[in-house]
């Protein structure tokens, strides 16, 4: 597979392999594409989100040069040991070392969850880790959530309408309140537990807004659904949301059938060919309340949404997940 440039001048980014053939699949210079895994890790490596990123080189289809100044400008030059950590991956090499030192300090890490935590995790497939991030570190992502969609916490009004465009999805990206988020110890530590090991990453994703029904406004969704394929064998994965403030049952929170996974399989045997996604499983669903600060996990091959916020308060928070840079059975996309 090659990831040469097709035609770019000499730029900061040219060193990050496979960014050429992306920007040239994504702006309709060419047909190549990367192996959706890599393009993924190549994004989170560069600090990217998907949605952002797509939608840039779908509106503008800069050229190479433009496109890397775009997201230099974004999202900074990305950290040399981040782009050495997506090489050894890619090539299937050694890390370098102080990755595999960061890595190790989070295996040897005391356990985040407890065995009643873990027993949930298998049961239900989702758990509550309690306190990922300080208050402090919660206040200041909420800021900055309320200055994204240019509301006032005691303006009721200013919740609705404003710049936004994709439902209750806030497009923002990068930020430091946001990276200390993604950085944190503890959430590294519960993920590591659920997959067994701490050599993951950690995605670069969104935030979310979901305000009170009221007489003009309507949740929009996203309702029950899944985010990956379900083709089988589904493999392992997950996902997260972390909650900015206490969030009620009724305030938006998050929803999932628990313990689908444990079904999951013959549920798409008696369905016979039918589409899964257009199967209504509205009434198994429970809702998920937790503190700010609180992040919960769950398993990608459950049913999962968010709900109507029927409250009188917002729900403010940030999607997240870490994964495997080697959950692709031996990377047989290169």
């Amino acid at each position: 597979m090659s990831s040469a440039p097709i035609s770019a001048a000499a730029g900061p980014l040219d060193h990050v392999r496979g960014l050429a053939t992306y920007w040239a699949k994504l702006t309709g210079r060419s047909g190549e594409d990367l192996p959706e895994p890599q393009w993924r890790m190549l994004l989170d490596t560069l600090g990217l989100g998907i949605e952002q990123t797509m939608s840039h080189a779908g509106r503008e289809r800069p050229d190479f040069a433009t496109f890397v100044e775009w997201i230099v400008t974004t999202a900074g030059l990305p950290d040399p040991l981040i782009v050495a950590r997506y090489h050894a991956c890619i090539d299937g090499t050694a890390q370098p070392d102080d990755i595999l030192r960061g890595i190790a300090a989070i295996d040897a890490a005391p356990p985040v969850l407890d065995a009643d935590d873990l027993r949930s995790w298998d049961e239900i497939g989702v758990v509550v880790v309690r306190g990922a991030i300080t208050p402090a570190e919660a206040q200041a992502a909420a800021d900055l959530l309320w200055s994204q969609v240019g509301g006032d916490a005691s303006d009721p009004d200013s919740w609705y309408g404003g710049p936004r465009s994709n439902g209750i999805m806030i497009q923002h990206f990068q930020h430091p309140a946001q990276t200390a988020m993604r950085r944190s110890p503890r959430i590294h530590k519960a993920f590591a537990q659920l997959w067994g090991t701490a050599d993951l990453w950690m995605n670069t994703d969104r935030m979310s807004f979901n305000p009170p029904e009221r007489a003009n406004y309507r949740f929009p969704g996203p309702h029950l659904h899944w985010d990956e394929s379900l083709s089988r064998p589904i493999p392992f994965g997950t996902q997260g949301i972390l909650y900015l403030t206490d969030t009620a049952a009724d305030q938006g929170a998050l929803q999932v059938v628990p313990g689908f996974h444990r079904r999951l399989d013959a549920w798409l045997d008696a369905l016979d060919g039918a589409d899964p996604r257009q199967v209504d499983l509205s009434a198994e669903a429970v809702t998920v309340p937790a503190k700010g600060g609180d992040l919960i996990i769950w398993r990608h091959d459950l049913p999962h949404g968010a709900s109507p916020n029927r409250s009188s308060r917002p729900r403010l928070a940030q999607y997240m997940m870490m994964y495997s840079p080697y959950g692709w059975s031996k990377r047989p996309w290169l």
